[in-house]
């Protein structure tokens, strides 16, 4: 990996982007003379490449950073609070890491998705008829459990705008550090039909519901009595990630059984296809994100070979045939 250029204005990299033809560029949001989102939206609408963002830990840099996913950027790395030349280098390893990511990135996909010229939903069934379906029958005793990386906002975002207000409850494990899940999980909650939070450890599991495991910790599910509950705490990383979602998806193995659905999108790595082929022999029924609408086909490629995946689609079409799946349940529940 070769540094070939580096410029603290946009325009001048503007030129350099031009003459050097980088295979990733970072990008800072806070720039002279023009903003990052600016320059990350004209970059991504005239010459889309991989673009790892820079981004502040706070809550206004949670929501910019987002933003930035939003139009086209791969991944982000947290700037640090100790100062940014002593923090970048102590960060130098992930900043490598999830540059060589993005230099394998599907970037003429994801500018694809942010100009809504997504995937449509399997059968063609409208966002709109999905969430008007009714499955009130099964929702309190299914769970969904998701699990994503690399590019994951999006694809999960997709994914939960489809689904009904009376769906089952929804259990996320996306790899992302302290700081940034709330504002995620706000986001989609302005979006979603479902009410979207971060999990709290011991709170109830409820149907109408997203669950997301807070960066930097573990999220598992367990039950008390008749209810599944949240279980959120500190411990080891897994995989190398935390959360990881190979706690989850274990915990679902274990705990939720047939009655659980698997869903494993787009992200670098092999963190949690043995716990959803664990999920599968105890029951589930799991999907896994198709190669042609992923960031990062790593961690579907890893679910699928380890026999663990019954479908292969894309976000919206997984939505459209798990709710059509779980109609069905309803209907014979209905006979």
């Amino acid at each position: 990996m070769v540094c070939v250029g580096a410029a603290n204005d946009p325009l001048i990299a503007r030129e350099m982007i031009r003459s050097l033809n980088p295979d990733v560029i970072t990008l800072d949001v806070e720039m002279p003379r023009m903003d990052g989102l600016d320059f990350l939206s004209r970059l991504m609408r005239l010459r889309p490449m991989p673009v790892v963002m820079i981004s502040t830990l706070t809550a206004h840099g949670a929501e910019i950073t987002l933003k930035a996913l939003e139009l086209g950027a791969v991944d982000f790395v947290s700037k640090p609070r100790i100062g940014v030349a002593d923090g970048l280098s102590v960060l130098s390893t992930e900043i490598v890491e999830k540059i060589r990511i993005a230099s394998k990135a599907n970037v003429r996909r994801l500018l694809s998705a942010v100009k809504g010229g997504g995937e449509a939903p399997v059968g063609k069934s409208s966002v709109d008829d999905l969430r008007r379906v009714a499955l009130t029958g099964v929702a309190s005793e299914k769970l969904v459990f998701i699990g994503a990386s690399t590019g994951g906002t999006e694809a999960i975002k997709e994914l939960l705008v489809s689904l009904p207000a009376d769906f089952p409850a929804v259990l996320i494990t996306q790899h992302m550090p302290p700081g940034f899940t709330t504002s995620f999980a706000g986001r989609l909650d302005g979006l979603c039909q479902l009410a979207v939070r971060e999990a709290s450890n011991g709170e109830r599991i409820l149907p109408g519901h997203v669950y997301i495991a807070p960066g930097g910790l573990q999220f598992r599910v367990d039950r008390s009595g008749a209810n599944y509950v949240a279980l959120v705490g500190d411990g080891e990383p897994v995989n190398r990630h935390k959360p990881s979602v190979e706690v989850l998806f274990k915990s679902a193995a274990k705990v939720v059984g047939p009655n659980a659905f698997g869903i494993m999108l787009t992200g670098m790595g092999n963190d949690g296809a043995r716990a959803m082929k664990e999920m599968k022999e105890a029951g589930s029924y799991n999907y896994a994100q198709d190669e042609a609408s992923c960031i990062v086909f790593g961690m579907p490629r890893e679910a699928i070979a380890h026999g663990a995946v019954d479908e292969v689609l894309p976000p919206a079409g997984i939505a459209s045939a798990l709710v059509m799946k779980l109609r069905s349940i309803t209907d014979r529940y209905r006979l």
